[in-house]
């Protein structure tokens, strides 16, 4: 983007903002009025930086977004110190104030607001800008990004980067475990394997695998709360759920209807904490059949109905999927799930399922977020 651009872009962003702020209140116009005099001094994104470090920009919007100066800090993986230190910063070079704290965290005023919106205009352009440059990186060499949940991570794909180091040793992947569906557009990761379908239109999308569940409980739980009624609800004995993880949804709410009358005794975000929760007796759990199987203090249950499996979603930003060094690392998860098919999906697993199967697709190549 250059400067005549920029400042185009800033121009417009303004104009928008004048509109928006009217007869609002005076540190909504004072951050307008401070817009306004950028727009039409800086002739180009140096100047703009020069006015206005983008990364204070950045700490303020990721306070706004996540609540706390903590979470903020997680997320961008810096002191505490530094976020609070960058948002004041911010609020003295504007002249207004952004964000409110509250005992529920913070909120942001009407002037931060507004900032807030253009904010988020200029960070869209950037990180466009950085993914169609990144795009043209021919090199099979620097870093990638990869998120997942935390039993893929180091249950199946981790194995398999040790492959792909072995191949291109300049590679760097971050193998980064976390329940949360991140945002592939704002950079937050460059690919991510997951049990749900993301729903965003600028992504590319492939179904690579499928994963069977069943119902795991161990020797000693089953001893000392006895046989599994499911006629009656399975009363007088307990479960172990997952919480914070949309990609379990269809599992945790099958583990309710089989089990009506069964009390929660434990919620975890982790799938491995509720394999070795179950493992020592905490209760019954739905698990992934591919570790479950595996652990040698489980039993898999026999049920009324088969637990419902799981897709296995690869997923890609659009600008990013021709970059040599992310197609061989989307080459290299795909050939590994297809190699693990058969304990990921055991053949007796479908067998017992009654929903239609749809042929996986296995060729990762160009395309949108349809699956072909």
């Amino acid at each position: 983007m250059d400067g005549a651009c920029f400042t185009h872009l800033l121009s417009k962003e303004y104009d928008v903002l004048a509109v928006a702020v009217s007869g609002q209140d005076d540190s909504s116009l004072r951050a307008a009025k401070w817009l306004e005099a950028a727009s039409r001094n800086a002739k180009t994104l140096q100047d703009w930086l020069l006015m206005l470090d983008w990364d204070d920009l950045r700490f303020f919007l990721a306070v706004a977004r996540d609540g706390s100066l903590s979470a903020a800090a997680k997320n961008l993986q810096v002191a505490q110190s530094t976020v609070g230190r960058r948002l004041a910063s911010l609020e003295a070079g504007l002249g207004v104030r952004l964000l409110n704290r509250t005992p529920d965290g913070y909120i942001m005023t009407l002037a931060g607001q507004e900032v807030c919106q253009r904010a988020e205009r200029l960070e869209a352009e950037t990180l466009s800008l950085q993914r169609s440059v990144g795009g043209q990186d021919t090199r099979m060499a620097g870093p990638i990004r990869l998120t997942c949940s935390e039993t893929m991570a180091s249950q199946i794909l981790a194995p398999c980067f040790a492959a792909l180091h072995n191949q291109h040793p300049d590679i760097l992947v971050e193998l980064i475990p976390d329940p949360r569906m991140v945002s592939l557009s704002m950079r937050e990761a460059d690919i991510s394997v997951r049990l749900a379908r993301p729903d965003q239109h600028d992504l590319v999308i492939r179904r690579i695998g499928r994963l069977a569940f069943g119902l795991y409980a161990s020797p000693i739980y089953l001893r000392q709360h006895g046989e599994l009624d499911f006629g009656a609800g399975c009363p007088e004995h307990y479960l172990i759920t997952q919480v914070g993880d949309i990609e379990d949804t269809a599992q945790t709410g099958w583990l309710a209807e089989v089990a009506t009358r069964a009390r929660v005794t434990l919620q975890t975000s982790s799938h491995e904490a509720a394999v070795m929760a179950a493992a020592h007796g905490g209760g019954l759990a739905c698990l992934a059949r591919f570790r479950a199987d595996r652990e040698h203090n489980l039993i898999r249950l026999a049920t009324p109905t088969a637990a419902p499996s799981a897709d296995v979603w690869l997923v890609v930003h659009r600008d990013n999927r021709r970059t040599p060094r992310i197609r061989v690392a989307l080459t290299q998860i795909t050939d590994c799930l297809q190699k693990l098919a058969d304990r990921l999906n055991p053949a007796d697993a479908d067998q017992d399922r009654t929903e239609k199967q749809e042929p996986i697709d296995v060729n990762y190549g160009s395309g949108n977020n349809q699956h072909p």
